[in-house]
């Protein structure tokens, strides 16, 4: 078995493309191989900001021949009535190098066996690695030179290794040879023998080619430098993911700034080291102190000037943040909001002052239904959006919210009302914590469900492809918050209120937004339950109560009675959707009947689900033997109709719980 290396080296890689880059080329090698019957044991892809690899163990070295049946002409076409060939027949011969004792007759055709002989490994990579390559897609793709072909960036070097042999490919401008280069500061021509020493001779020029292992390089010494001051480093996957895709050998430096920037809320602060300048913060006892860490791609051992650079960019960025931080804070928040009218909120729906107003309405019946103080929520929908026109949100987007917070704190704002700024944002992704407090979470209840019926009434709602205003995540949001704190939320009650307050209307606007608040849902809780079951407990409006929905999700999962889903079933294939409502127990013939309408009617729907389970299980022997003594379909009408009726009330019992059809 073989093992083949292809490295491709260039200029430094934007790093949000090497990701996209790591999955394309795996799939692309992936179904290479596969298309061609190749037999592969695994495949691995490395990247850092200045090469691709690709890895490929267990290659056979030729793929296997193929025997393969190929049919010609008609028979009486291809053959004459003494059966040897005619004109059209040796055309077909000629053309699969086949002799006249290779074709046989079959279904009225002429077929021939043949062997299609198997390739060398070798060949076919040389053939088709360059194509695989440039099929990778990416954004801002650039020419260089005067080639037409184009790549995010241009290409340096190339090696392309069989075993211990070069494979020779060219891709755009560049031939492969045997020699990669190390780190931009270490040796810089390094002969590639055996590729499965590509990973050991990397490293041993200051390359960690493997981006698993060069991410846990970076948190391991982020953490020992930090240890070192008794603190811990904070990093998000985003920073992290970062810094891993601008580094090869990453080096930890630990950098200090003026501690007078540490009275600036420290969400400033952090968000100036991670987002602008990619540095680590250190916090101690949950507190930032004035220290930092940097992760140099340097192999050296002289750190004073990178100390000093980077010491000189933090503070011209932090005294940036503290002007705008003492100009913002000469006024009240509140001052910000009038000022909202001049911030657009999307086209045709208002600006974000009218969003504000909108909000406030939302929180109000929200509150009211949950039977809640409505002063400090309406005090959180008026501020929650003010700090959008401040300065410092202006320089740095990624802080509303917790600017927000911060400036209402120093105008004087209850904590109840600084905290639900800062959290009806919340969560900020899938895994992120949601609103602890209810004036966040009711705040940002009413301004995802704003949103989203915003985007969805301008008609632009998401696609494979686009996600306008983010309006998947503020769905989930949503759910999320309902289901982490237990509200009793009717989300389709507030969607069609939502609508009703836009400026623009769109008919059946409120059926499409419930149906995506339920995909969204049942896409989330697919991760914890089975998907048939989420659509069947969906049948009843899950929207008006997910807590509850998500209890009767729980219970039939575990529904373990054969004989309930058969009878359950059986009584929907009767009905068929019909519904039929009265019964007349004078219509009641045999004695099961009343027996069964008796059991049916003690069924009460105010217990729990698991009791409610149990009682329809008691049910089993009385259903089966109503459909072992009765015949539905009566020749008397109204006995006919009472039976079916009867079992309409018993289908009402069945679909309280859920859509037996559907499990």
């Amino acid at each position: 078995m073989s093992t083949y290396l292809l490295e491709v080296g260039t200029e430094e890689l934007p790093y949000k493309f090497i990701p996209q880059a790591i999955e394309q080329l795996n799939t692309g090698f992936s179904n290479f191989l596969n298309d061609n019957k190749v037999k592969y044991s695994d495949i691995k892809v490395y990247a850092t900001p200045r090469r691709l690899a690709v890895l490929i163990y267990g290659l056979e070295n030729q793929t296997a021949d193929e025997e393969k049946i190929i049919k010609g002409p008609i028979a009486n076409i291809a053959l004459d009535q003494d059966g040897n060939l005619t004109k059209a027949g040796e055309g077909f011969a000629r053309k699969n190098n086949l002799t006249k004792a290779d074709i046989y007759v079959q279904d009225n055709y002429i077929h021939a066996k043949i062997i299609i002989k198997g390739k060398s490994i070798k060949d076919l990579l040389a053939q088709n690695v360059a194509s695989i390559f440039m099929k990778l897609q990416g954004p801002h793709f650039m020419r260089w030179g005067n080639n037409d072909e184009k790549f995010s960036r241009p290409i340096k070097w190339i090696v392309s290794v069989l075993d211990m042999e070069e494979v020779k490919i060219k891709i755009i401008d560049k031939e492969s040879s045997i020699y990669t280069r190390g780190h931009r500061f270490a040796q810089q021509q390094i002969t590639i023998g055996d590729p499965n020493d590509y990973i050991e001779t990397m490293r041993n020029a200051c390359v960690i080619v493997d981006q698993n292992e060069r991410k846990q390089v970076i948190i391991q010494k982020a953490k020992e430098e930090a240890a070192k001051l008794g603190a811990e480093p904070y990093y998000t996957d985003d920073l992290l993911e970062e810094v891993t895709f601008i580094t090869e050998y990453p080096v930890a430096v630990v950098c200090e700034f003026d501690e007078e920037f540490l009275k600036i809320p420290q969400e400033v602060t952090i968000t100036v080291m991670a987002v602008h300048q990619r540095y680590f913060a250190l916090k101690k006892d949950g507190k930032l102190i004035n220290k930092f860490i940097t992760m140099t791609n340097y192999i050296g051992r002289e750190f004073s000037n990178i100390k000093a650079g980077n010491v000189r960019v933090i503070k011209a960025r932090l005294d940036d943040a503290v002007f705008f931080f003492k100009e913002d804070t000469k006024k009240p928040l509140e001052n910000y909001v009038e000022s909202l009218k001049g911030v657009t909120f999307q086209k045709g729906m208002g600006t974000m002052y009218d969003k504000t107003q909108r909000l406030i309405e939302l929180s109000k019946d929200i509150c009211s239904d949950l039977k809640i103080e409505t002063a400090n929520v309406e005090r959180t929908a008026l501020l929650c959006k003010a700090d959008l026109t401040t300065n410092l949100v202006f320089e740095f987007t990624e802080l509303q919210g917790f600017i927000g917070a911060d400036y209402a704190k120093v105008a004087g704002e209850n904590e109840k009302v600084v905290n639900g700024i800062k959290e009806h944002y919340f969560p900020l992704n899938a895994e992120s914590e949601t609103a602890k407090n209810i004036e966040g979470q009711v705040v940002g209840i009413a301004d995802k469900i704003d949103t989203v019926c915003a985007v969805f009434a301008a008609g632009k709602k998401p696609t494979g492809s686009s996600d306008p205003l983010g309006v998947r995540r503020a769905a989930l949001g949503v759910i999320r918050t309902i289901l982490d704190a237990g509200l009793k939320i009717d989300i389709l009650k507030y969607i069609k209120q939502a609508l009703s307050l836009l400026p623009v209307h769109r008919e059946g606007a409120d059926k499409e937004i419930a149906e995506f608040f339920i995909q969204r849902m049942i896409i989330f809780l697919s991760e914890k339950y089975n998907k048939n079951i989420l659509e069947a407990c969906a049948t009843k409006n899950p929207l008006s109560d997910i807590a509850d929905y998500v209890e009767r999700v729980k219970i039939v999962k575990d529904i373990n009675s054969e004989k309930l889903n058969e009878n359950a079933n059986r009584v929907i294939r009767i009905l068929k959707d019909t519904q039929h409502k009265e019964i007349n127990e004078k219509y009641f013939i045999e004695p099961i009947e009343k027996i069964l309408y008796d059991e049916i009617m003690r069924i009460e729907d105010n217990v729990d689900y698991k009791t409610y389970l149990s009682e329809l299980e008691k049910l089993n022997s009385t259903v089966t033997k109503f459909f072992d003594d009765v015949l539905v379909m009566d020749k008397d009408e109204n006995v006919k109709n009472n039976r079916l009726s009867l079992l309409s009330k018993l289908k009402e019992k069945y679909d309280y719980l859920t859509d037996f059809s559907k499990l």
